[in-house]
């Protein structure tokens, strides 16, 4: 199969390294020349450049690119793809760039197929330079197909996705969205809001010696407040109801864990920690491997 790959940062190079090794032939699309040349010398990518008629033989194009360039990229890469070529893409978020990738293709009388993806994979770094195989190896990927994608493009894509040795998960755009607001999108927000208390403190030496003693377990909760400020962003812009939704329901959990600590009621607050000590690992990969 002849992959094509837009956008040769982490994901789209690391896809690209496990793509190439599991025998598929790559080309990637990047608009800076070093970037491809940097994918080639990689190993990456068989081929890449900034002309996008190297996708003129693909068999499937991952979109790789931010959240808000998935709909312009798609409008300037179908003229040059073969009709019977899939679309995907790997953003976080799903209901609105699923419906509006619907009406794209309509309005172009395109007989693409596009199949919503979202690989749950990534590290703190960016860029082809970061780039590492086997990156979704064990982790999940999700699927959001409508009820008029054609089932054979599902069936390209899933086969595709189980073949990166990742997780495969199918559910609607909506679902998806409310469930990574939880787990994936109001983290990021609480993490920021960490750290900008503890940078808000007043006392220069108690914010001094914070920072001299911050260690695991605020390296460990502040990780994702610290992490890419344009994707944190994007997730609020994108997926704003859901966001909102699981903000106003942690403000409520908050809210009744301030009560607790101001009424001194320490045996239901110690409770609350012995549920949340309980259901934690329900979130965790390793309970699946029990």
């Amino acid at each position: 199969m002849k992959l094509g790959i837009v956008g040769l940062g982490l994901i789209g190079g690391s896809l690209g390294l496990d793509a190439r090794a599991l025998g598929h032939v790559v080309v990637g699309v990047s608009r800076k020349l070093s970037t491809c040349q940097r994918a080639i010398s990689r190993g990456a990518v068989d081929d890449a450049s900034v002309d996008l008629s190297i996708l003129s033989t693909v068999d499937i194009v991952v979109l790789c690119t931010p959240l808000s360039d998935i709909l312009t990229t798609t409008e300037k890469v179908l003229p040059f793809l073969p009709k019977t070529s899939i679309l995907t893409d790997v953003g976080s978020v799903k209901a609105p760039i699923v419906a509006q990738m619907q009406a794209l293709l309509i309005q172009a009388n395109a007989q693409n197929p596009f199949v919503g993806g979202h690989p749950m994979a990534g590290t703190a770094n960016a860029g082809i330079e970061s780039a590492i195989p086997n990156l979704f190896r064990g982790n999940p990927y999700v699927l959001t197909p409508t009820s008029t994608t054609p089932d054979n493009a599902v069936a390209v894509v899933a086969d595709l996705v189980r073949s990166l040795g990742a997780n495969l998960y199918k559910c609607d755009p909506s679902t998806h969205d409310r469930a990574v607001a939880l787990i994936s999108h109001l983290p990021v927000m609480v993490s920021a809001s960490l750290i900008q208390v503890c940078t808000a403190e007043r006392d220069p030496l108690v914010r001094e010696l914070a920072i001299q003693l911050a260690s695991s377990g605020f390296r460990d909760t502040s990780r994702v407040g610290g992490g890419n400020p344009e994707l944190g962003r994007l997730m609020a812009e994108f997926n704003t109801d859901a966001l909102l939704a699981s903000l106003h329901q942690y403000r409520s959990q908050l809210d009744r864990i301030i009560g607790q600590v101001e009424a001194g009621e320490w045996n239901a607050l110690e409770a609350r920690l012995v549920e949340t000590q309980r259901d934690r690992p329900l979130y965790l990969k390793e309970h699946l491997k029990e």
